[in-house]
């Protein structure tokens, strides 16, 4: 009797093309076929990637205001809660400073742009006009400023990241500071956070056919041609987030106490989704809940990862130095150690300046390239055709240096739950509570 009660207690598995990743990964491959055998076909399918990334996007904002006000709401240490800024802000410099040096040391042994000889005065400007256009509008201190909403609903409504979450730390430290008499109100967030997580998993299921759209939009617009004709650029970039995240935050990892290899693992089916749609927002609620899984404090969770979506974004910082190295290479123009030392420090304040904007990788570095004179903006035009297809390295990298940053935080500040973890790790993650269900199916 005991025997058959273990056997009925057994979890049942699910066939292999059930499975979330399995099904965005078939999604893609066939976005790449469709794309490259029928490319009018494919790029006619741009508003399927479009109006699955919009969905995700509508809710955002409330899945982070719901996450972090919950969070602080229900912490003992309040005070706590500017230690944790502070050190993830530590973090953040410290890691997206070394992709920066990273990209540079690899753009010089490896010289991917040298040989090509490419002429400045052959180069389309029009081509990057917009984009310099836009990293000359952006700037440091309109970002700052930018970061407060002009109301408390404002914030959501307009979906900006960073504005919700300083809206959602106010309101999460003001319901904390009120004490027994806001209990309703916390109870009634927490509800509404459980509805709009279970929200974003009926929202998931969609997954596949944005991966799809996405995918073939890219193959049928831009072609493996393009890519191959600046193979050498692409190559050595995803190389180079590779032995980021496999190296350095590998051993980050190993000295925090878990497997980067596991986390992947962990992880496959929000990075598959990230790759499918060239965007590491599409899987923003995804990772917040199972950061939450993982053993991760909810408060640390939502404090770090929407913090981090704009400031840790370690494949943006690779690309920046290496592009910008490229293009100097392909057009012969010497760059000497003081100009390398320039480019790495306006590299960070810029990488800073334009985070939430759309296209910031290429947009970053058009502001980078404004004000090291020696290499001509208008160099951005040789990338400009490939830069979909590093967007992806740029997105899976961002995504990867987030979930870390997560979990290293948490351990740091004394609040990650080493059972979760493992648990995770090891591939059979518990639920955060009962109730909920996890956002992307494993």
């Amino acid at each position: 009797m005991v025997v058959d009660l273990a056997v009925r207690e057994m979890p049942v598995r699910r066939p292999w093309y059930r499975h979330m990743y399995a099904q965005v990964l078939i999604a893609i491959a066939l976005g790449v076929a469709l794309g490259h055998f029928a490319p009018e076909w494919g790029a006619a399918l741009k508003p399927l990637g479009d109006m699955f990334i919009k969905l995700v996007k509508m809710v955002i904002a409330p899945a982070i205001f719901l996450s972090v006000v919950t969070g602080i709401a229900g912490m003992r240490d309040l005070g706590g809660l500017g230690r944790v800024a502070g050190r993830a802000f530590v973090y953040f410099l410290a890691f997206s400073t070394l992709a920066l040096i990273l990209g540079l040391v690899v753009g010089n042994v490896v010289r991917p742009g040298a040989g090509l000889h490419i002429d400045p005065a052959s180069l389309d400007a029009a081509k990057v006009a917009d984009y310099a256009t836009k990293a000359h509008d952006t700037s440091l201190v309109g970002f700052i400023t930018g970061i407060v909403p002009d109301t408390l609903v404002s914030a959501l409504a307009e979906g900006n990241i960073l504005q919700v979450l300083l809206v959602a730390i106010l309101i999460g430290v003001a319901i904390n500071l009120t004490g027994e008499r806001s209990a309703p109100l916390e109870r009634l967030f927490e509800a509404a956070m459980h509805v709009v997580f279970r929200l974003v998993s009926i929202l998931m299921l969609a997954a596949p056919i944005g991966a799809f759209g996405a995918m073939a939009f890219t193959i049928g617009t831009y072609g493996l041609g393009t890519l191959a004709n600046l193979a050498g650029l692409v190559a050595t970039f995803y190389l180079t987030s590779l032995l980021f995240v496999l190296g350095v935050l590998g051993l980050v990892g190993w000295a925090c106490g878990f497997s980067i290899f596991r986390l992947v693992a962990y992880l496959k089916a929000e990075l598959l989704l990230v790759l499918g749609t060239s965007s590491s927002e599409t899987a923003l609620p995804s990772l917040i809940e199972k950061m939450e899984r993982a053993g991760c404090d909810k408060g640390v969770v939502g404090l770090v990862v929407p913090t981090g979506y704009s400031f840790n974004l370690d494949g943006t910082n690779i690309y920046m130095t290496l592009a910008a190295l490229f293009i100097a290479q392909a057009m012969d123009i010497p760059l000497t150690l003081g100009d390398q030392i320039a480019l790495l420090l306006v590299a960070m304040i810029s990488s800073k300046g334009a985070a939430g904007v759309t296209g910031a990788g290429f947009i970053t570095l058009a502001a980078t390239l404004s004000i090291v004179p020696s290499v001509p903006v208008a160099g951005m035009a040789m990338i400009l055709g490939i830069d979909r297809f590093m967007s992806e390295c740029r997105s899976l990298t961002n995504f990867m240096g987030n979930a870390v940053a997560c979990i290293v935080i948490a351990a740091w500040e004394g609040k990650l739950d080493r059972t979760r973890l493992n648990a995770a790790m090891a591939g059979d993650p518990l639920p955060v509570t009962p109730d909920v269900e996890p956002v992307i199916a494993d």
